[in-house]
Parts: C-alpha cells; sequence; structure tokens
C-alpha cells in the first residue's frame, strides 16, 4: 500500500456510502448477512443500524465517518495482513481505521466466528 500522503487523502475522502455496498456484497456472497456486517460496524465505530443510515444518506467521507465514531478501545487488537500490509504497521490513524474495517469485513467473510471477530 502507497503511505504517501496522496493515498491517505484518497482514503479520507472516500465516502462510506460508496463502499458500504461492496462490503454488503462480500460478505453476502460468503453466506454471511447484513445484520452480522452490522454487528461487526457497530462493535468498531458504536454506530447503531439508525446512525449508520443516517451517515449512509448524508453521503459522510471515511474522514467525518470515523471523527464521528467512538472506536472500540480493543480495535488495536485488529492485527494481520489486508491488501498486503500489515495493518498494525500503518501508520496515519484514518487510513488505520479504515483499514480495521476492512479486515473485519475480510474476517467475516471468511467466514471466521463472531466472537473471535469482535475480539472476545
Amino acid at each position: 500500500m502507497d503511505n504517501s500522503s496522496t493515498h491517505n487523502q484518497r482514503i479520507a475522502k472516500m465516502t462510506f456510502a460508496s463502499v458500504y455496498p461492496m462490503y454488503i456484497a462480500k460478505v453476502e456472497k460468503k453466506g454471511r448477512t447484513k445484520e452480522e456486517l452490522h454487528q461487526v460496524i457497530e462493535w468498531l465505530t458504536g454506530f447503531d443500524n439508525r446512525k449508520l443510515q443516517e451517515l449512509i444518506k448524508e453521503n459522510v467521507t471515511f474522514e467525518v465517518f470515523f471523527r464521528q465514531a467512538l472506536l472500540n478501545p480493543n480495535a488495536s487488537l485488529i492485527t494481520g495482513v489486508i491488501c498486503g500490509y500489515r495493518v498494525e504497521e500503518i501508520e496515519d490513524p484514518l487510513t488505520r481505521q479504515v483499514r480495521y474495517l476492512d479486515k473485519l469485513v475480510d474476517e467475516l467473510a471468511k467466514g471466521r466466528k463472531m466472537e473471535k471477530i469482535l475480539r472476545g
């Protein structure tokens, strides 16, 4: 992954609403549900379904999305490789948070047990 400021700015300006349908498609293709996806998103961000739908409707950027989030204190336990890079080594805080979400969605799609995904 390109750790340049250009890359980080591109991620910051990307809208959550543009990526959300891809998250749904990815997990449903692997037999998981939209409700499980929402559970994972709520664990990471604190956003319940109503707030999540509001943010999607407002077409917020990832920068705004994570600025409003109450990141789970156990989010730092999310480790591993996403897109060929170790999540825990990503220096930019926002890019790391977006990759935390990507990693959780990947784990859900790969069939990992929910209690493991939620670092329980």
